[in-house]
């Protein structure tokens, strides 16, 4: 690939979440000579369009990940208009100050977009119904950016979790050393996916140039392969731990057992056919991922 098809000017927006903190780690390796710039939300305020458009004219990158998001789900039923305009109004103003200075945007979004109605994976061209104050700001979120006339990938993707942050694996690990038993909720289905892996598929992605990204451009979904329950989570991340460790007793629940203000989808499984067929890269299991994810942690120890 010749300097003109490669990415020399990188923004990443949100540098501080799960998938953002991973792609401020491995951003710098996959692109050694580009200018890299990673923001945080005391530089960029999601909420104040003022910072965006000024980051964004003051660089004028030609690739901008937007990795940041309202990702509090229940929390977002009390505070709606703060998660529309995160979610939903700024990743719009991004797609148009991207086309504005002629850089491809890459975004993230979440199967909750989805009712969870189907039983078999999701396609991107699924009809989209979302339950919650999340689901219906990611979907304004993406039909701005649609609209915007942008080069944009949307990469929808689940139930993220990683080594560092908020998530599920870290929460059942911190239970563990605090109660005997756990109650899981076992009706909900969907795909674990790991921070590191995908911004890992993200970097692949761009690798590929800024002709073919264009060439490309749209919606996808970006998910390890399988499908398991939050119950089947955390007896695959408990099953995991040595042998010595302390293991909790895991009571499988349904949703109506644990009301929260936020309504999940009961299924949430996203199909990466496309992508896989588009740009030939795939993921692996949610099994192989997670083992992986921990694999990592013993290596840094």
């Amino acid at each position: 690939m010749n300097e003109e098809e490669t990415f020399s000017r990188l923004l990443l927006i949100g540098g501080e979440g799960q998938i953002g903190s991973a792609l401020a780690r491995q951003l710098p390796k996959a692109f050694p000579q580009a200018v890299l710039k990673v923001t945080m939300q005391d530089q960029v305020d999601l909420t104040k369009p003022e910072t965006l458009v000024r980051t964004i004219r003051e660089m004028t990158p030609d690739l901008i990940i937007n990795a940041a998001a309202y990702t509090a789900v229940d929390r977002a039923e009390q505070e709606p208009e703060l998660a529309q305009h995160i979610n939903g109004v700024a990743p719009g103003i991004l797609a148009e100050e991207a086309k504005r200075c002629n850089a491809t945007l890459i975004h993230y979004s979440t199967d909750y977009v989805f009712d969870g109605s189907k039983r078999t994976p999701y396609v991107e061209s699924d009809i989209t119904h979302p339950l919650n104050e999340y689901g219906l700001g990611k979907r304004a979120g993406e039909i701005a950016i649609q609209q915007s006339g942008a080069c944009a990938l949307i990469l929808r993707t689940s139930w993220v979790y990683g080594l560092t942050g908020h998530n599920f694996l870290l929460t059942m690990r911190r239970l563990a050393n605090e109660r005997e038993e756990l109650r899981i909720v076992d009706d909900q289905i969907g795909v674990p996916n790991d921070s590191e892996a995908l911004a890992a598929a993200t970097i692949k992605l761009a690798a590929q140039g800024k002709t073919r990204l264009y060439e490309c451009a749209g919606l996808y979904h970006l998910s390890a392969t399988g499908e398991t329950s939050w119950f089947g989570f955390a007896q695959a991340i408990f099953a995991a731990l040595p042998a010595d460790s302390k293991r909790p007793r895991l009571i499988p629940i349904t949703t109506t057992d644990y009301p929260l203000p936020a309504t999940r989808p009961a299924y949430g499984v996203l199909s990466s056919g496309r992508l896989r067929q588009t740009f030939g890269l795939a993921l692996p299991s949610w099994q192989t991922m997670l083992q992986a994810c921990l694999a990592r942690e013993t290596a840094r120890e």
